[in-house]
């Protein structure tokens, strides 16, 4: 069949201007079929650039986000919402079913479950109760600054590190590392200014008399750190599990990793996947713990920017992801473990 006699799908990502946008747009774009729009708050969002189709959106605390984004599905005959932005997750999945009236598939998961995984906090729990491994952990109310100090005493600090974050951030905002064994002055002169560590004392006085949100104190796990790319079927279960090891990050991003076939990984992950109602693609990343064990540190309920590496394994996760919210069958290739890859910057002039 030739290219002009196929059916045009028309898409709209949301996130042109997000660190993996540029690769998922050439992933999308992948398919012939596909007409692409790409869309941002930003007007000078680089997916501005990269695409011939380009929506300036409000942002996603803007009360008239998702009639915006409605009308504009309406007016371009778009079947296909793909949002990269977690903010606009939630507002989106509580909204599919207008789009769905209107014949528009929208990749999201389930408002319940999609609030669960976007809290840090309530995932624990929700795993705790479910009997699957979670880091030692304890949850803060907002503003308790008394609270804060007492589950760090009972976590065991200063005996071991802990990492704080709060329940709800984006991306590694809010998240420190306090370990009373690393040593500030190698911190100043030879690291970046970019590091996670935190003086217990320092981050105390920082909240001190603040209106600081709900946190998340947990173990701080030792070994190494992998991103599993997965993608879930209408009927929950998951297609594919993709662990890669996070073997140089910049920013809290991947650029540098490697595909490998842990399998206690994959069943961890199959297990968690199981124990929530999500859809589409969703990213998991797990550390090792001490006892050699892998525990969770978050899911991103949403394409990952990295997941476009999968594509040196000759699999295209976001045009997968797109595929089965349309309702086709999605053929999973055989993976090549041990693939190494490694990201970098390219420039867009305008």
């Amino acid at each position: 069949m030739k290219t002009e006699d196929m059916e045009v799908v028309r898409v709209l990502m949301t996130g042109g201007g997000a660190p993996g946008a540029a690769g998922i747009i050439g992933c999308l774009r992948d398919d012939p079929r596909v007409e692409l729009h790409v869309g941002d708050a930003n007007e000078w969002a680089v997916g501005r650039f990269l695409n011939e189709r380009f929506l300036r959106l409000p942002k996603a605390t803007d009360p008239g986000f998702v009639d915006f984004l409605l009308d504009h599905c309406l007016r371009s005959s778009i079947r296909v919402v793909f949002p990269l932005v977690t903010r606009e997750l939630l507002l989106l999945s509580e909204a599919r079913a207008r789009f769905e009236s209107q014949g528009i598939h929208v990749i999201v998961s389930d408002p319940a479950d999609l609030g669960i995984a976007n809290d840090k906090s309530a995932l624990l729990r929700h795993l705790s109760t479910h009997g699957i491994p979670t880091p030692d952990f304890e949850v803060v109310a907002a503003g308790d600054l008394e609270g804060v100090k007492a589950a760090f005493r009972r976590l065991g600090y200063p005996g071991r590190p802990l990492a704080v974050k709060p329940s709800i951030s984006n991306g590694s905002r809010g998240v420190r590392i306090i370990d009373p064994s690393v040593d500030r002055f190698d911190l100043l002169f030879n690291q970046k200014p970019n590091s996670l560590h935190i003086d217990f004392a320092e981050w105390i006085s920082i909240l001190e008399g603040r209106d600081f949100p709900e946190l998340l104190v947990s173990e701080c796990l030792p070994g190494e750190e992998y991103t599993i790319d997965t993608l879930v079927g209408h009927d929950h279960k998951p297609l594919i599990i993709l662990p890669r090891l996070r073997a140089r990050m910049s920013g809290g991003i991947s650029v540098e990793g490697r595909f490998v076939r842990e399998d206690s990984i994959i069943a961890y992950c199959r297990d968690i996947i199981g124990s929530l109602r999500l859809r589409g693609p969703i990213g998991i990343q797990v550390k090792r713990a001490a006892d050699g064990g892998f525990r969770i540190l978050e899911i991103n309920p949403r394409i990952q920017g990295t997941s476009v590496s999968a594509m040196g394994l000759g699999i295209n996760l976001p045009l997968m992801a797109l595929r089965s919210a349309l309702g086709e069958a999605v053929s999973v290739p055989e993976v090549r473990w041990g693939t190494r890859f490694i990201r970098y910057w390219r420039e867009a002039y305008y």
